[in-house]
């Protein structure tokens, strides 16, 4: 058995795929995709996960990233084996693969499990606010997330109080987390003291405040009286944002809703409001 670092283009990759193992896994055109606009980013590296031929030069593994380099129409470097015993196929792929949360611990952060997923949101946020959070579109790779954290640092602050809100009322941390970094970055010059204090102990808000009604609807949500969604976080971050608009506008909100194709709400600009303002 021996290794190489080849330049695998397009075209070789074809060809290897048609030395490809019958008896390998279907390919994933979601998996291939997600590596094949990886690749594209310039977000390839060379490690020593890459092709394996068997003993009868069939290929056993890396179906999925020769896929890829085919579809991006990209060469890159990758570690090529020769020579492999035919009884190793059935072990291979058996390990569990790095997850964003695995690389942002191993970047020393703290909380990655939400972090990850925070980051993730925010990309998503910022990228495509209007499309579903789910599905081959919505994968973002850990090279994303790394650079997502070193671009927005104040998402490490807005952990925490996205987990003080989900323990107050059921907000996911993905959504509030969200929601307290990108009012704040947009509008430094207000005091979310108020905002933040209030949705937390809920006390002494009046009918028809808007973070009443925020913790109203994200309580009765948890509670199974709202239909839940595969994409909650991206529901949730849309009400949040449309209740701190109408608080920071001094508006009156006694329901939260969105129609099915209502697009996630702008932060508002508007300059505070002397007095409520019924609607």
């Amino acid at each position: 058995m021996r290794t190489e670092v080849r330049t695998v283009s397009p075209e070789l990759a074809r060809e290897w795929l048609d030395r490809k193992n019958n008896k390998n896994r279907p390919l994933s055109r979601q998996s291939v995709a997600h590596l094949a606009r990886a690749i594209e980013r310039g977000e390839w590296q060379l490690t020593h996960q890459g092709i394996a031929f068997d003993e009868d030069d069939v290929l056993i593994d890396g179906q999925h990233r020769l896929a890829a380099i085919e579809k991006s129409g990209t060469p890159v470097q990758m570690s090529v084996t020769y020579g492999v015993p035919r009884a190793a196929f059935t072990v291979m792929d058996t390990g569990r693969k790095r997850t964003g949360r695995d690389a942002l611990t191993l970047a020393g952060e703290t909380n990655s499990t939400h972090l990850a997923a925070a980051l993730r949101g925010l990309h998503l946020f910022l990228n495509q606010p209007d499309s579903a959070w789910s599905g081959g579109s919505a994968l973002t790779t850990n090279d994303q997330l790394l650079m997502m954290l070193e671009q927005h640092p104040g998402m490490r602050e807005a952990i925490s109080r996205g987990i003080a809100l989900n323990r107050a009322m059921k907000i996911t941390v993905t959504a509030s987390a969200i929601g307290w970094y990108v009012t704040c970055r947009e509008r430094p010059g207000v005091d979310q003291t108020e905002w933040f204090d209030k949705l937390v102990s809920g006390a002494g808000l009046d009918s028809g405040d808007p973070r009443l009604t925020l913790r109203n609807t994200m309580l009765g949500l948890a509670a199974g009286k709202r239909h839940r969604k595969s994409d909650d976080s991206r529901e949730h971050l849309h009400y949040y944002l449309k209740a701190w608009n109408a608080w920071v506008e001094r508006r009156e909100m006694k329901l939260l809703r969105r129609s099915p194709k209502e697009q996630m709400p702008k932060i508002t600009k508007r300059q505070w409001s002397a007095r409520i303002v019924e609607v």
